[in-house]
């Protein structure tokens, strides 16, 4: 995509107007017109309406999971590394709507590449959050008896909190509900 501008222009247009209206919503005429197009002349770049949704996906991913990266390395300790992990995901999350609708959105599950999608984005947020425990694990800042299912309780309660913090909560209300979690995750619910 990066070597074709027109293609780079279409795949442009086309975010901001399915993060208005949906892939369901969204037209290839609308798409072809802010583009400034034929709609023949698109059709020459991409074949279908889904092609051009699964590029903005797969485009907005990409973003997000550099953004999310970049952050966590710049943390120093496992603690700060899963608490920024889960901050940026849900603050990306919010700004890139493409993406956060192929991950929750149910009328998407039955197009192939978006369960690809989300497929591979749970293997990597399962991958992440594990490297990130056995990493406090082997300085001696966790004590885990098993790391893989830590890491799917983890990952799989986030799966369960994005879409009610999304759409009900502001983000400093999401930040301090993430605080209390962890401190939940690290310090646990037992009386010592």
């Amino acid at each position: 995509m990066k070597d074709n501008p027109k293609k780079q222009i279409i795949t442009l247009v086309a975010q901001n107007i399915f993060s208005k209206h949906g892939l369901l919503k969204t037209t290839v005429d609308e798409i072809a017109k802010a583009a400034r197009m034929g709609k023949a002349s698109l059709y020459h770049y991409f074949q279908s309406k889904e092609e051009i949704f699964k590029e903005v996906v797969e485009k907005e991913n990409r973003f997000l999971k550099e953004k999310i990266r970049e952050a966590v390395n710049k943390e120093t300790t496992p603690q700060k590394k899963i608490k920024i992990y889960i901050l940026k995901k849900m603050d990306y999350l919010n700004e890139l709507a493409n993406i956060h609708s192929a991950l929750k959105d149910e009328y998407l599950k039955n197009y192939a590449f978006i369960e690809k999608i989300r497929e591979k984005n749970s293997r990597e947020e399962l991958f992440t959050i594990r490297e990130i425990l056995q990493d406090g694990e082997d300085n001696g800042i966790f004590e885990i008896d098993d790391i893989e299912l830590t890491a799917f309780a983890i990952t799989s309660a986030l799966k369960g909190l994005e879409y009610p913090w999304s759409i009900n909560i502001s983000f400093p209300e999401i930040e301090s509900n993430i605080n209390k979690l962890l401190e939940i995750l690290f310090h646990g619910i037992e009386k010592k």
